[in-house]
This record gives C-alpha cells, sequence and structure tokens, in this order.
C-alpha cells in the first residue's frame, strides 16, 4: 500500500501518431521515477492524414477504445494524477477537435495538444532522466510517425530544437508505397530527408561535439533487431551502441524482403512491418548526413518526459 503522503502516483499517456504509449509510476519524496506499469500499441491515429488533413473514423475509434482499456488500468492503480498528450498527427488535423471532444467525453481524458518544441522539450526530460554518466552535450534524435525532432541541449544553454515533417506514417504514404520499396523510391525518401536534415543542422550550432542520442519505436526497434531479441528487453536497449553499419545491415535486409516476410524478424515488433523500413531509411540517412557512426540509444523519452513534467508541476 503506498504512502498517500509520501509517495505520489502518476499516469501519462502519450497519443502519437503511430502508437499510444501508457505509463503508470511511483514518485517517490527523492524524485525519482519507479514503473509500476507500461504499456504501448501500435494504432496508425495518423494514417492517411498526410493527405487528407483529417483523422479518419477507423483510426479514431481505435484509439479511442485503447484509452477506454487504460482507464480501466490507471482507476485500477488508484492513480494521484493523469496527464494525456497529443501530437503530431492530431496537431496536423482539421478535425483535431472533434478528436479531442470525444476522448474527453467518451475516456474522461483531458488531452493537452502539445506544439513540436514543447514535444521535444518534454522528450529531452526523459532522455536527460536516463543518460550514462559523463554524458554533457546532448543532440537528440527524435523519430515519430508524422515528424522528426532534433534537439541540441548545453548545459547552461537553452535547447536549441528543429522538427523536419518526416516521420514512418508519413515516409511510407507519400514515397514509400511499393512492397517492397523500389530502388527509386528509396533513392527520392534519402534526398529528402537529406535535404531536409541539411537546412535543419546548417542554424544548430557546433552539434558535432554532442554525444548523439536516438530514442522512441524506430531506434529502439533496429536495437532490438541488432541483437536479436526474441522479446523487448528494456535493459538491453537502454545505452545501447548502434553503430550505423548495422544499421545499413539490417535496412538491406528489410528493404529486400516484402512486408509479410519481414514479420518474425527477431526484435521487430508486430505491427511494425511496413514503417520499419521508412525508420531505417530516416535514421541511416540522417547519421550519414550528420557524419555520426554510432548513436546512442534511449529507452526513455516523451512517456516519461510528460511524467516528469507533471511531477514538476504538482511540486514534487
Amino acid at each position: 500500500m503506498k504512502d498517500s503522503v509520501r509517495m505520489m502516483r502518476l499516469a501519462g499517456v502519450d497519443i502519437g501518431t503511430l502508437t499510444c504509449r501508457l505509463l503508470i509510476a511511483d514518485l517517490p519524496p527523492e524524485g525519482k521515477l519507479t514503473e509500476v506499469r507500461s504499456e504501448r500499441r501500435i494504432l496508425r491515429l495518423g494514417e492517411g492524414v498526410d493527405q487528407t488533413k483529417q483523422l479518419s473514423m477507423a483510426a479514431m475509434d481505435r484509439v479511442i477504445q485503447c484509452l477506454k482499456e487504460w482507464r480501466g488500468l490507471i482507476d485500477e492503480a488508484q492513480v494521484d494524477r493523469v496527464t494525456a498528450v497529443a501530437t503530431s498527427a492530431v496537431r496536423d488535423a482539421r478535425n483535431r477537435d472533434e478528436f479531442l471532444d470525444r476522448v474527453k467525453r467518451e475516456v474522461g481524458f483531458e488531452v493537452e495538444l502539445i506544439s513540436g518544441d514543447e514535444e521535444a522539450r518534454r522528450t529531452l526530460l526523459g532522455i536527460r532522466s536516463g543518460l550514462p554518466d559523463g554524458v554533457t552535450d546532448v543532440l537528440a534524435l527524435d523519430i515519430g510517425g508524422g515528424s522528426t525532432e532534433f534537439i541540441l541541449d548545453r548545459p547552461g544553454q537553452r535547447p536549441v530544437v528543429r522538427s523536419i515533417d518526416i516521420g514512418v506514417v508519413r515516409l511510407c504514404e507519400r514515397l514509400l508505397r511499393q512492397d517492397p520499396p523500389t530502388d527509386d523510391e528509396v533513392r527520392q525518401a534519402r534526398e529528402w530527408v537529406a535535404k531536409e536534415t541539411t537546412t535543419v543542422v546548417a542554424s544548430m550550432g557546433n552539434y558535432q561535439a554532442a554525444t548523439f542520442v536516438g530514442t522512441a519505436g524506430t531506434i529502439t526497434s533496429l536495437a532490438a533487431m541488432a541483437q536479436q531479441l526474441s522479446i523487448y528487453e528494456p535493459a538491453r536497449i537502454h545505452n545501447y551502441q548502434l553503430q550505423l553499419s548495422t544499421i545499413q545491415e539490417i535496412e538491406q535486409t528489410l528493404l529486400s524482403r516484402k512486408k509479410d516476410a519481414r514479420a518474425g524478424l527477431p526484435g521487430l515488433e508486430k505491427g511494425r512491418e511496413e514503417v520499419i523500413v521508412a525508420g531505417a531509411v530516416i535514421i541511416r540517412t540522417i547519421m550519414e548526413t550528420l557524419g555520426m557512426s554510432a548513436v546512442l540509444v534511449s529507452d526513455l523519452g516523451l512517456r516519461e518526459g510528460v511524467l516528469i513534467n507533471l511531477a514538476k508541476r504538482v511540486g514534487k
């Protein structure tokens, strides 16, 4: 039984373009979050948003059904405070108010629609909470379903945040349409990612001296595939050094197979068979463009940052 005076139990929900995530954690007096329960589901809320600028009814229904289930878990856990955020797909959708109203009415969550900069700030809170000792300057990369954020953070300086409107769902829908993608589709994708990356980092300052850190599903999935994990093991994913050469090898394996043949590859999460190709193309192209030979993998990101931010707000 938790001590309600000394311990606070928090729940955070991240409603992403591709994946929805839940984290329930205890916040003891010393302030370090202790996970009670975590869940994630690939629900593709952003399916079709790049073309239609609308959240589809089917996608909204999928997410709301999941949130209803999670509402039950949160209630069972006797949570003191709940926070929920929505990101790129909801930001881009013209019918976002309809979705947010439905979530409030049918689930009881007041969802905060956060900007790209605020998403990056909270993601950085999550990443910073689990970095190895001695890491100071960080260039963080967060590859999402609808966008990718670059965050340069140096102690004593304001973080520099840049975002590109390229994510795994958007890239699949816009360019990587064949199964498997054609050489021409991959070439166009690489050119797009390289051009956008070059543009955003030109105004970031000296990022070369920072530790390159990656978070979110693409990078954690590639780390799991690199180690051929039969089940997802956060302890083996977090702070794993993922080499560019390994990413290049995995990308070629993925590109040589149809979507159905990728299912069952060791380390590849079910439901990610299509978008992992786009993710591999994005991370490989960004690393080659930046001249990075390895990326430090963080299993912590926006979901944890959302709770850390909530903890700060309630004065813990």
